[in-house]
């Protein structure tokens, strides 16, 4: 199961959703939410594929939600208008394969483009958009190694990233309106093994790349490559790592992982502070997504578990878990994000 938050923009708070893909039908839920989660929205018309929703994200604008899935045409996009809308066409050069892991489909800042990592080469897709599916962009020249998991575009839209199952397990690359740039030199210091999430800090100046071997989560300062890998955490997370993310204001970093507390948060100041105190209610199960809301009151995860989506108030900690939704997500969760 992957989430996606949207808040409309502008002024006090007014539509906020969040939208889960699932292994099993329909594939995506979608949600409002206001302090809690209301009632479920209809199903989209024309669901995703005919199997396993592996990944699900709003625009910047909220004015549209892509779903990756595990059969063809392995992306699908809908207008969102407090609902789904009639799909979009496909696009004309589909993925070769099904989605990757988690964290897994991304929409640049501006909107204009998309993209999606994929489990076979080449590993990463990109298309222009415009109400639509445009012309997909060449691969890069030097693909990722392996599998490709997540992946995310910088917040200033001039890279992207995305984590591999095999060594290096990450690559970066330029972004620009003409697509893929030449892959950057991999950091000194590899992340320990496979990489999974992903996520940078809101100004570009760190990358994070949560992955499946001790010390589970690696950071790097970043300019135009990446700097000395920044010391690891006093506590480290308690296994494999599934998923990271920053907060908005870059004050803590959060990774999901397989193992109870299946969550871990730190204070970040350019390095890890000591470990947050775990919730009172713990995740059912692994953690493949961790996110907070766009105003950082919120902190949500995507679970292995029913309830598969546990949400908590944050203020420099965690709060009292939210009630679940009244209508469960059908099936198990892989990531989560906020827009």
């Amino acid at each position: 199961m992957i989430l996606a938050f949207k808040v409309a923009s502008g002024g006090a708070a007014v539509s906020v959703d969040v939208a889960i893909a699932h292994f099993t039908t329909p594939f995506v839920s979608a949600y409002p939410w206001v302090n809690g989660f209301g009632t479920k929205y209809a199903d989209p018309a024309t669901l995703p594929g005919n199997n396993f929703g592996l990944g699900v994200n709003y625009n910047v604008a909220g004015t549209d939600i892509a779903v990756a899935h595990d059969s063809s045409p392995f992306i699908s996009v809908y207008p969102w208008s407090n609902g789904f809308g009639s799909k979009y066409a496909n696009p004309a050069s589909l993925p070769t394969g099904a989605a990757g892991g988690r964290q897994n489909i991304h929409w640049s800042p501006s909107g204009s483009d998309i993209a999606m990592s994929q489990g076979s080469s080449p590993r990463i897709n990109a298309w222009a958009w415009s109400s639509g599916f445009g012309t997909k962009y060449a691969n890069p020249a030097t693909l990722p190694t392996s599998g490709g998991n997540g992946l995310r575009f910088s917040p200033d839209g001039s890279w992207i990233g995305i984590g591999a199952l095999g060594n290096p397990y990450q690559a970066v690359y330029p972004w620009s309106g003409s697509g893929f740039g030449a892959k950057i030199a991999n950091p000194a210091t590899l992340p320990a093994g496979s990489g999974n999430g992903i996520a940078w800090t809101s100004n570009t100046d760190y990358i994070a790349i949560a992955h499946n071997t001790s010390p589970y989560i690696s950071v790097y300062p970043f300019t135009t490559s990446f700097g000395t890998k920044i010391s690891n955490p006093a506590t480290l997370p308690t296994g494999n790592g599934q998923s990271v993310a920053f907060k908005n204001d870059d004050g803590a970093i959060a990774v999901g992982h397989t193992s109870s507390p299946r969550v871990t948060v730190y204070p970040w100041t350019g390095s890890f502070g000591t470990k947050y105190t775990n919730p009172a209610t713990l995740p059912a199960d692994q953690c493949d997504g961790v996110e907070w809301s766009d105003d950082d009151s919120t902190f949500a995860v995507a679970t292995n578990g029913s309830p598969y989506i546990v949400a908590y108030p944050w203020s420099a900690g965690f709060g009292t878990k939210y009630a679940n939704p009244a209508t469960l997500p059908a099936g198990l969760g892989f990531g989560i994000s906020w827009n």
